[in-house]
């Protein structure tokens, strides 16, 4: 080996061993035109590092979306999103679907039942209600995936 290709493999080496950047994946968001919490939410998840593609759909085409995606009445919200392969119902916050997308469980996704005060989006102050996140599985029964109070 030359002299060159030596400095050249210790300068190229190093690189080639460093991991790639992972970029966080993209969350489709489904949302009403009529529900401006929605997009609060979607603001927490770009300030929490996530890409965000919005389409906002007409109310009964959106009731459409989550039930083929398994959203029931005990687990719907305001807006519904999907990220590799998983859907999340509602105000879930960044932390738990990074938890989810980290664990890869058997599931359908996360729900935040309802629009519980003080979850992301849906911010009032210092007013807090404790809530859920939920784990659907696939016969769409929950499970409490993390608590937050």
């Amino acid at each position: 080996m030359h002299r060159r290709d030596l400095l050249l493999a210790g300068l190229i080496l190093p690189f080639s061993t460093l991991p790639a950047f992972a970029q966080d994946p993209v969350i489709q968001v489904v949302k009403s035109a009529t529900c401006g919490c929605c997009g609060a939410w979607e603001d927490h998840m770009r300030a929490n590092g996530f890409s965000v593609d919005s389409q906002t759909v007409d109310d009964d085409v959106l009731h459409s979306i989550k039930g083929r995606l398994g959203i029931t009445t005990d687990t719907a919200s305001c807006h519904t999103a999907m990220i590799e392969g998983y859907v999340v119902e509602g105000h879930v916050p960044a932390e738990d679907v990074r938890k989810l997308l980290a664990e890869r469980p058997e599931a359908l996704g996360l729900s935040v039942p309802g629009m519980p005060i003080g979850s992301p989006g849906m911010e009032m102050g210092d007013e807090v209600e404790p809530y859920d996140t939920l784990l659907i599985a696939p016969d769409r029964s929950t499970t409490v995936f993390v608590s937050h109070s």
